[in-house]
């Protein structure tokens, strides 16, 4: 059975263009278009409802021995109320998900979990907490989850909480446990856009629901406020080289060659996957994940096509499109590790012709 969310009723009002996400019904664009919501949370404030993402509760005494062992980053860094970008790994290194890790007070943390994974990150979740002194509680049901993001979002938002969104207060990767259109909820500085953004974690039926989304409208009216989709979010995050699971990271990747190594912390001692990540990073990856820019007209680089050098196969495009802020086709892809330098001029394959790209440093839009 396909889920809802309780903004589903909403996007349907908004005619909103309604597809199966993650096993949700969600929306994909509304009437104005992809490029027009882009463009809109790139100069000024639109709302994304990310209801489908999975978060999991972890509290008692192994709370974060738990969480040092499923994940990646070092959590013992995080001071409360921090926020934490990491990834899960099997044993054998491949990625069971990336995830944002919240250190919400003592021995209790909230694990963020990409939406067409839950099933998956929950089981693993279970089989590696057995034998440790902790509750995990699923409660991705429970929660509504909004993206307010663009230039225009605090402004927006700091109209509805007396709860300082200043930089000053609330920094990027951190969050509080606030106020804000008169319900309690988590105010987290993170997005998927790579704009100043707001993610907003907050319990409670349709109603409630429906009254904190029209207050957030009313707020932002005046900066031409407006619902956006799926599809955008994934042209932001592209342009901002934000990895997407399933496309450029997943089981068969590892942190290292996806370039993760940022969150890869060997030296907090062993975690899942950690003694192949220690080879791995001795022996050097054997690929790499990198970005391209192309200039070549009617191209849209997909998920999948080859790359080339010359007449070798060198790997594969993972994500791509048509970037609506540069007017160019841009993506990402794995190549031989030999092929990973900056500069570097690939060839890839669509419709039995081979399009020129050149390898750039990420984000290719700042």
């Amino acid at each position: 059975m396909i889920k809802t969310t309780n903004f589903t009723e909403i996007h349907k009002q908004l005619n909103a263009k309604m597809v199966e996400f993650a096993g949700y019904t969600m929306p994909i664009q509304y009437p104005k278009g992809i490029i027009a919501e882009h463009n809109l949370v790139r100069n000024s404030v639109g709302v994304f409802d990310v209801s489908h993402m999975g978060e999991f509760e972890v509290r008692g005494n192994d709370a974060l021995k738990f969480v040092q062992k499923i994940t990646t980053n070092d959590a013992s860094k995080l001071a409360k109320w921090g926020i934490q970008y990491s990834a899960m790994c099997f044993e054998n290194a491949g990625i069971v998900d990336d995830l944002l890790v919240y250190y919400i007070d003592d021995n209790f943390y909230m694990l963020v979990v990409n939406g067409a994974n839950i099933e998956k990150d929950w089981n693993w979740c279970v089989k590696n907490a057995e034998g440790m002194d902790l509750e995990l509680t699923n409660v991705t049901d429970d929660v509504n989850l909004l993206a307010v993001q663009g230039p225009n979002s605090r402004a927006t938002l700091q109209k509805l909480t007396s709860t300082d969104m200043s930089d000053d207060n609330l920094k990027y990767y951190n969050f509080k446990l606030g106020n804000l259109a008169n319900t309690e909820m988590i105010i987290s500085r993170t997005g998927y856009t790579g704009e100043l953004g707001y993610e907003l974690y907050f319990r409670g039926s349709e109603e409630v629901a429906k009254d904190v989304w029209n207050a957030i409208f009313e707020a932002g009216a005046e900066f031409g406020i407006e619902a956006v989709g799926l599809g955008c979010r994934d042209t932001l995050r592209l342009e901002k080289g934000y990895m997407l699971y399933g496309n450029d990271i997943d089981e068969n990747t590892n942190t290292l060659e996806a370039g993760l190594g940022w969150i890869t912390k060997l030296a907090k001692g062993e975690f899942n996957g950690s003694d192949i990540l220690t080879k791995v990073k001795e022996e050097k990856p054997k690929r790499n994940l990198v970005a391209f820019v192309s200039n070549a007209e009617r191209f849209i680089p997909r998920h999948h096509y080859k790359i080339f050098v010359g007449d070798e196969e060198v790997g594969f495009v993972t994500s791509g499109n048509l970037s609506p802020t540069l007017n160019k086709p841009i993506g990402m892809g794995y190549v031989k590790a030999e092929f990973k330098a900056l500069g570097t001029i690939i060839e890839i394959e669509a419709r039995g012709k081979r399009f020129p790209a050149e390898v750039v440093k990420a984000p290719f839009v700042s």
